[in-house]
Order: structure tokens, then sequence, then C-alpha cells
């Protein structure tokens, strides 16, 4: 038994974490028209481990629900400031 758990107990410390799912929303004041949530929205989807992306363009907010292992928050507010709408985290869950 002490030889089972002498070989266990290493291995598992080398396995990585489970990613998880998490939602974050941006603050993205630049949002004023019908179109810019449609470029907010596609520039963000481009990025690996988008799961869903939904904007509010009388908010001036974008909720997004990721894969943490893929992506990140900054990406995230990357890929909509390099869109031409910058973005501030707001909370991230």
């Amino acid at each position: 038994m002490r030889i089972a758990i002498a070989i266990v107990v290493p291995l598992l410390a080398a396995v990585p974490a489970v990613a998880a799912q998490r939602t974050a929303t941006f603050s993205v004041p630049d949002m004023t028209c019908s179109l810019c949530p449609v470029t907010v929205e596609t520039a963000i989807r481009h990025l690996d481990g988008i799961v869903s992306v939904s904007t509010n363009v009388d908010a001036k907010t974008a909720t997004v629900v990721f894969d943490d292992s893929k992506t990140s928050a900054t990406a995230i507010a990357d890929a909509s400031t390099n869109a031409g709408y910058p973005a501030a985290l707001v909370k991230e869950q």
C-alpha cells in the first residue's frame, strides 16, 4: 500500500489543474451604434476558448464566458481594444 501511495502522489502533483469556465464583464464605452457590438463580438470570438459573448450597446458592456486554460480576461480586453473598442474589466467570476 505504501508503495502505491508513493507512486500515485507524485503523479497527481504532475497533473495540471482542471480548466474552468469563467465569466467576465467588460465596460466598452465607445460602443455607440448598432454595428459596434458586432465588431466587438467578432473580435472576441476569434480567440481560442471563447464559449459565448453577449454585448449590450445601451449599457456599453460585453459579457464573455471563456475557458481560462485557453484565454484570459486581459486577452479578451486586448482583442476588443485592437478592434477599436477599448475594454476594461469590470468583474470576473
